[in-house]
């Protein structure tokens, strides 16, 4: 080791290790906003799959909701202000065998938690999904 280089390395790592520990924050904050869009799209997808088997509209309604807070609590998305909206075809608001329900999730995502410049501490995301209502099935 040469005389002018001792306590280069110490030196180096605390210029490092901040990057370092911004770079991993970042990917952390990028995991937890992908586990959310998960959640919430599974949210949708689930609502509409249990919706379409109601035998009438209001069960139906009432189940794609219960069934999407459900599914976002059960993931552990931190969700303010969840928003479930069900919607029927080709009859705007009544359930039709061989139609089809859509269902809706707009949720506002906390991400404050992973405190990193640039990164949003809230992010509103929609998940969406359409399930298609059995042709032969009775509905009232």
């Amino acid at each position: 080791m040469r005389r002018g280089e001792r306590g280069g390395a110490a030196v180096e790592m605390v210029v490092v290790a901040p990057l370092l520990i911004l770079m991993l924050l970042f990917v952390v904050g990028l995991g937890r906003l992908g586990t959310a869009r998960e959640a919430v799209d599974g949210a949708a997808r689930d609502g509409a799959r249990e919706a379409s088997i109601a035998r009438d509209t209001n069960d139906a309604i009432t189940t794609a909701q219960q069934v999407a807070t459900d599914t976002l609590a059960e993931k552990k998305v931190s969700c303010s202000n969840p928003n479930v909206d069900v919607q029927f075809a080709p009859k705007p608001g009544q359930l039709t065998a061989g139609g089809s329900v859509r269902v809706v999730v707009d949720c506002t995502v906390q991400n404050g938690d992973v405190a990193f410049p640039g990164m949003p501490g809230t992010k509103t995301m929609r998940g969406e999904s359409t399930a298609v209502v059995d042709t032969y099935r009775g509905v009232r």
